[in-house]
């Protein structure tokens, strides 16, 4: 049985759960992790993930299928990005099989928690690992902890399936040759000035250049950008600075196999926008979010439309939405039952 929510209006925001899991790093090893009721963590005050921001985390999603089932989407992708963050930061690794089985864990125990089939809202899961332990100087830490909470949510961005307008940020995101490409704090906090600029403007978030000319897009907000060409391209930057996205790899895959677009990762000039008749961000957190326009300096250029969503960008988007609820036919591998 379903909490009393009201699923057809959650946002995006932090609500305490029953059960989250918690496992500790200490002396080479993890211990078996355990779940548990306390939603606040007990670290020393030395710690690296207070200091020297050694941490990192993931997110994913629980869907509720039409017969009742839950799916998890790509599970082992996240695990394998959590663990390329954790070589970056040095810090130990989750194996595979325990973080999916973590996951599993937490959705069955919060199952209460999950939407049910047809609301549109999902249980997010939160994966994340500090760095804990008695320190101070500017080294690895000692012991970790690694947690996964949950939450139901609804859209990132407000207005769900509907297009909302970017403005392109003077500031970087990452370093040329920098954390980038690792789920990070760090890259977070740096955009938290950039994107409530953004806001203030009544934009929905910014958009961010290549930290090294500054011409071509890399990441919209928290998310991955796209666009949709009119002779029948999908194309999605590719930089060592951007975040390595699941949801933009599978929309790849989705927009040659069932959509039969060429499907590119390259470039993409921020002067050169109209070469796409749509685009779009996406990521786990936003799904797919339609581009209705993006501000860059004196310039507002739309795409399809700043009030209707183009297409293609829909067909997208149902594909991917019905492959993690269940009703369509995922892809090998694509989908974890927690059972």
């Amino acid at each position: 049985m379903a909490k009393d929510i009201d699923w057809q209006n959650l946002g995006f925001a932090y609500v305490k759960t029953d059960y989250r899991f918690i496992a500790r790093w200490k002396d080479g090893a993890w211990d078996n992790g355990e779940l548990t009721t306390d939603n606040t963590l007990h670290i020393n005050e030395g710690s690296t993930a207070l200091h020297y921001g050694q941490q990192c985390f993931e997110g994913l999603k629980a869907y509720r299928c039409k017969d009742g089932s839950i799916n998890l989407f790509r599970p082992d992708e996240n695990a394998k990005r959590m663990q390329k963050s954790c070589d970056r930061l040095l810090m130990p690794q989750v194996p595979t099989d325990f973080f999916i089985r973590a996951c599993k864990e937490v959705v069955k125990a919060n199952e209460e928690w999950l939407a049910p089939y047809g609301t549109g809202a999902t249980l997010y899961l939160r994966p994340f690992i500090i760095g804990v332990g008695e320190n101070i100087g500017i080294k690895t830490a000692p012991e970790f902890i690694f947690s996964i909470f949950c939450i139901p949510v609804g859209s990132y961005f407000k207005g769900g399936l509907a297009p909302s307008n970017f403005l392109v940020s003077e500031y970087d995101r990452a370093a040329p040759a920098g954390t980038g490409a690792a789920k990070v704090g760090g890259n977070y906090a740096a955009s938290l000035y950039p994107g409530k600029l953004a806001k203030s403007n009544n934009f929905a978030d910014c958009i961010y250049l290549d930290p090294k000319t500054h011409t071509k897009i890399e990441e919209v907000g928290s998310a991955n950008f796209f666009g949709i060409t009119a002779d029948n391209k999908f194309i999605t930057p590719y930089s060592p600075s951007i975040l390595p996205s699941i949801t933009k790899y599978s929309l790849l895959y989705l927009a040659k196999e069932r959509l039969g677009l060429e499907a590119i990762e390259g470039d993409v000039y921020i002067d050169k926008l109209d070469q796409f008749t749509e685009a779009g961000a996406c990521g786990t957190a936003a799904v797919i979010t339609p581009i209705g326009g993006i501000q860059y300096g004196d310039d507002f250029h739309v795409f399809y439309s700043e009030t209707e969503v183009g297409p293609v960008t829909k067909r997208l988007y149902d594909e991917l939405v019905g492959i993690q609820f269940g009703d369509l036919e995922a892809p090998e591998g694509w989908i974890v039952k927690v059972d």
